[in-house]
């Protein structure tokens, strides 16, 4: 069973008019299905403007590094054997 990541849902043969489809939309993504799976989704610009961008500060990268190095480590530790 699929998660969708959003409420609103269209079908494969609804897109055959897509104006009335992104009038819907509003500022919210919509699922795209094809025979009840997902396919992909349309994510309108005004949805992405929504999400402040701020850079992020060194200790925020350098906290996000270790983490992937901690998630990564067992890989490491296998490769290196090879």
């Amino acid at each position: 069973m699929q998660t969708l990541l959003t409420t609103k849902t269209v079908s494969m043969t609804e897109l055959r008019e897509p104006a009335k489809i992104f009038s819907q939309a509003g500022d919210t993504p919509i699922a795209i299905l094809n025979r009840n799976q997902v396919v992909g989704y349309f994510v309108p610009i005004s949805a992405v403007e929504i999400i402040p961008a701020r850079p992020a500060g060194l200790e925020a990268v350098k906290q996000a590094f270790a983490i992937q190095k901690q998630r990564l480590t067992p890989a490491l530790d296998y490769l290196r054997d090879k």
